[in-house]
């Protein structure tokens, strides 16, 4: 597929200008993998293919359940169409079970500790600082977004974790929690059900953290990398069968969506 002008590059993907349309973008989704805020590199062959399939078959399944997002299609597995948006710099993480860096933050809370409803948190991305929490009152000091977007970011968190935690458990996966971002659709732009803030970037196996049956030592996702205790084939090859059998999985959500 051609591709427009490089708009920016992170450690997993790369965004281009769409040659046709300068309302969309193109994600291309890369083979990096990376952990402990980059200090941990590898390259695993096909993982952006498996990136890009799983992204698309989560978006559908939003998408078809009226989630306002910037995906418009995947020609190709690598590759995921968008709609141009201003993404805001925050990670929005919602927790279903207390684990990884919540406990830590708060050791009167158990491990497995559940939260219902579902638990949101804000995050400034800014590697530099290691993605550190943000409160809602600063960030409207800050003018990264409104009190009104910070409200509308939280309750559609809630909204796609809740959609995918039901598409996960009919396979007998828990979802424990899920990263997303979202972005600021342009104005008079052809935005779906007219929403201003939409679910941008991706949504893969680095996004979540999902176990079989509940069981944390049987985990699928990004987590079995950034714990391991060293990386050669062997780790990688794990790895890279854990987010092919996730891509596989993911099917069903676009096929049920």
């Amino acid at each position: 597929m051609y591709l427009g002008q490089k708009l920016a590059e992170g450690k997993t993907k790369a965004v281009y200008a769409h040659p046709d349309d300068p309302g969309l973008a193109i994600l291309v989704h890369k083979d990096g993998i990376t952990a402990g805020d980059g200090a941990r590199r590898s390259e695993i062959a096909g993982k952006g293919a498996l990136a890009g399939r799983t992204t698309a078959n989560v978006f559908a399944l939003l998408d078809r359940a009226g989630v306002p997002t910037h995906f418009v299609s995947a020609p190709e597995p690598t590759v995921t169409v968008v709609r141009r948006c201003a993404m805001i710099p925050l990670e929005v993480v919602t927790r279903r079970l207390a684990t990884g860096s919540y406990p830590r933050r708060h050791p009167e809370v158990p491990e497995g500790q559940r939260f219902d409803p579902p638990l949101v948190e804000l995050f400034l991305k800014d590697d530099a600082a290691h993605d550190p929490l943000i409160s809602e009152h600063e960030i409207v000091a800050r003018g990264i977004a409104s009190p009104d977007e910070v409200a509308q970011m939280a309750e559609s968190a809630r909204r796609v974790f809740t959609l995918l935690e039901g598409a996960w458990a009919a396979q007998d996966v828990t979802l424990v929690d899920l990263k997303i971002e979202f972005g600021r659709a342009p104005s008079g732009s052809a935005a779906p059900t007219g929403a201003s803030l939409l679910v941008a970037d991706v949504i893969d196996n680095d996004s979540w953290r999902i176990w079989p049956g509940g069981e944390k030592g049987r985990m699928l996702d990004k987590q079995v990398y950034r714990n391991a205790a060293s990386v050669d084939e062997a780790l990688l090859a794990e790895v890279r069968a854990r987010y092919e059998r996730v891509a596989d999985l993911t099917e069903r959500f676009a096929r049920d969506a």
